[in-house]
């Protein structure tokens, strides 16, 4: 049964914290003239609280990474795509997708990396692309992991629908089914936790309807995993701060001309509302 998104518990930052108390995490993403995706994705973690950020991407993309987010730490993998899972036992968490492609080098970074981290991590973009073609893939995601995909993607991980009912169906049985938690994005993006439970997010705005914006929810939603959050509440508490940052810069800018990066520059304020 579907239900107004209701916020979790927002988590204030202890005064004697560090940053080994807000997690580190990694995030596997970029390739050749796709590493827009990484540094949007790598940006909106170090806006959304983690402690430590390390991005991990091919060679190709190493200078852009260091100039656009000096904060983040970088592994390189490959040389125009990813390629070698390095170890990964330093992490809280893992985000992998944005921007990574579909060659076969890179799914079996893909096939490698889920075999290795048992751990929730987050799932987006090229890796749910990867997924939807290999279902040996799908059923070694570890349990309570996120799923963040556009219609087109879920599209692509079941199947058809041929209403708004049945898309729903399909989206409960896989997320109760795989033990995952779902985030299907759009106009009120719907989140499904593996118990079945149902969250309909009231922010965002069209404006949000750019290449972009699903990296930064990416992003986001992992920040706070790392963090400590359950990963239904990190998908909740994600999607409704990404819509909010929109919303706040639609104020500012409007919708024709905002980015997806603008969302971003607003996350500071977003967060501050909970704090």
């Amino acid at each position: 049964m579907a239900a107004n998104l209701t916020l979790p518990q927002f988590k204030k930052r202890d005064k004697f914290s560090h940053k080994g108390s807000y997690g580190h995490l990694l995030i596997a993403a970029g390739s050749y003239g796709k590493m827009g995706a990484a540094v949007l994705s790598v940006k909106s973690a170090l806006h959304s609280g983690a402690g430590l950020v390390t991005a991990l991407i091919p060679k190709c993309g190493y200078d852009i990474m260091q100039i656009r987010n000096p904060e983040a730490m970088v592994i390189v993998s490959g040389e125009n795509e990813l390629h070698k899972v390095p170890d990964l036992t330093a992490f809280t968490t893992i985000a992998v997708g944005p921007g990574i492609g579909t060659s076969d080098n890179t799914v079996e970074f893909l096939k490698n990396l889920l075999q290795q981290f048992r751990q929730p991590i987050v799932l987006d973009a090229d890796a749910l692309n990867i997924i939807s073609v290999d279902e040996k893939l799908i059923e070694i995601i570890p349990e309570n992991s996120v799923l963040t995909p556009h219609v087109g993607e879920f599209k692509r991980l079941v199947g058809d629908w041929n209403n708004e009912n049945e898309k729903m169906e399909k989206l409960t049985e896989l997320s109760v089914k795989r033990k995952l938690v779902t985030v299907l994005k759009g106009a009120n993006t719907t989140v499904v936790s593996p118990d079945g439970k149902t969250y309909i997010n009231n922010t965002g705005n069209p404006g949000m309807a750019k290449g972009g914006s699903g990296d930064v929810l990416t992003g986001i939603t992992t920040s706070l995993l790392a963090q400590g959050y359950s990963s239904a509440d990190a998908a909740v508490l994600g999607v409704y701060i990404h819509g909010l940052a929109g919303d706040l810069a639609k104020i500012d800018l409007g919708e024709t001309a905002m980015t997806a990066a603008d969302i971003i520059s607003y996350l500071p304020k977003a967060f501050k509302t909970l704090e």
